[in-house]
């Protein structure tokens, strides 16, 4: 009997597994010009710049580069859902629609994240490896020094 229920159970599972198959979300994809007016305006190096596309812009973008996995349900609920959240906290690809006290905050809180270790999340982190300490590095000076620039602009405002 209990065979039996296990046995049912893992058919129903199996055609679960293959129904979901067909559930395709919406790919990020609008291209990577979509992130030019940020790196226009943050002047990121170039060492900056790659660390940016190869660990951010996937989920904080309009671009991102899918892995093969992306293509096979539940993991492609999953990154759709991932990067939904990731855009909707910060999107470099809306950078325009931004204030300057609001791209000084998304900054404030890059900060802070990376440096808590809080980003990139652990989820990305056990397949695609952490942040070395020197890219840790990197990208905190960067974005430091943009911070500061956005500061000074809304104290010129102020006055």
């Amino acid at each position: 009997m209990i065979k039996k229920s296990i046995k049912i159970l893992l058919v129903l599972l199996l055609i679960a597994l293959l129904a979901i198959q067909f559930i395709r979300p919406e790919k990020n994809n609008l291209g990577y010009e979509s992130v030019a007016l940020f790196e226009t305006e943050t002047k990121p190096s170039e060492n900056v710049a790659t660390i940016l596309k190869e660990r951010c812009y996937d989920c904080h973008s309009n671009h991102t580069q899918y892995p093969w996995y992306a293509e096979v349900a539940p993991f492609s609920l999953w990154l759709k859902d991932h990067i939904d959240d990731g855009k909707k906290h910060f999107n470099v690809s809306a950078w325009s629609d931004y204030s300057v006290k609001k791209k000084e905050h998304k900054l404030e809180e890059l900060v802070e994240m990376v440096e808590d270790d809080e980003m990139p999340l652990k989820s990305y982190t056990i397949i695609h490896g952490n942040l070395s300490e020197d890219d840790k590095k990197l990208l905190l000076q960067w974005a430091g020094l943009v911070r500061l620039q956005y500061k000074h602009q809304l104290e010129v405002s102020a006055n």
